[in-house]
């Protein structure tokens, strides 16, 4: 009886790892990665349940290629990681396709184009880019996004304040603590809205378009085809149409009353 029990362990044991070999080759489930702080592109709803326009672009993904999603809420700077390590599938969160990280991730075709935009505080003299890049002059920018790659490659003699978030630098500057914030056009206008009596925006384009893409991981060429057939059907049928209706509309206006190429456009 004794000679039994290590041969019933054994069994059990292998039984266990075959479940688990088992479970993990036959899961579908899609995980998507995001930070769910950029409004209205990532973001939660009174509930706490993700929302925003790169939500539902991943539910369509996911209605597409017949698989269930999960929105991982993941800090900005730990997105690339954690596509690196597979603890995601996928990273859609207004993420602008650059050379640098080309070299550790692959992207989608663009489906998005931004330019960046100013956030100036109302009792500064600046009214363009070129007035912010001189001594005595202060910037906010959010850590790791292009607005940040910009000033520090731009902005010579602009003192650069990096901060971990977006509120962070828009605080600095309604408190005057900083004379502008640059980040994407679209937020600019938004936080411009929301902060009117000390802000003002500048929106006129100072560069060329950032693409944005969807971000898989180093040569899974299979998801990311996939995703590639899923944006041209999703662009076809209007799907970009729908998401703007639902959640931009009024930005979209607004843009074209400035003559401002849209976003998804």
């Amino acid at each position: 009886m004794k000679k039994l029990v290590p041969i019933v362990l054994i069994i059990l044991l292998g039984s266990t790892i075959l479940a688990s070999c088992k479970s993990k080759t036959e899961d579908n489930t899609l995980t998507i990665g995001m930070e769910l702080a950029y409004p209205p592109f990532e973001t939660k709803d009174e509930e706490g349940n993700p929302t925003g326009v790169s939500v539902d672009l991943a539910k369509a993904l996911g209605e597409y290629l017949d698989r269930p999603v999960i929105i991982e809420n993941i800090n900005w700077d730990g997105l690339i990681p954690s596509l690196q390590t597979g603890k995601i599938d996928a990273v859609i969160s207004s993420m602008t396709i650059t050379e640098k990280r080309r070299e550790v991730i692959d992207f989608s075709e663009p489906y998005a184009d931004a330019y960046l935009g100013l956030l100036v505080n109302k009792n500064s003299n600046i009214n363009s880019i070129e007035e912010l890049n001189q001594k005595g002059k202060v910037i906010s920018v959010k850590k790791g996004t292009t607005g940040y790659l910009y000033a520090t490659n731009n902005l010579m003699n602009t003192k650069i304040n990096a901060l971990s978030s977006e509120n962070a630098c828009v605080v600095e500057v309604t408190q005057g603590k900083a004379d502008a914030f640059i980040y994407d056009q679209l937020t600019i206008y938004r936080q411009n809205k929301l902060n009117e009596e000390t802000t003002k925006a500048l929106l006129i384009p100072f560069q060329d378009s950032e693409n944005w893409g969807i971000g898989v991981k180093k040569d899974n060429t299979e998801l990311l085809n996939s995703i590639n057939d899923f944006l041209k059907d999703f662009k076809e049928n209007n799907g970009f149409d729908d998401i703007t209706e639902k959640y931009l509309k009024e930005e979209k206006q607004t843009f074209d009353e400035l003559d401002f190429p849209w976003f998804f456009d």
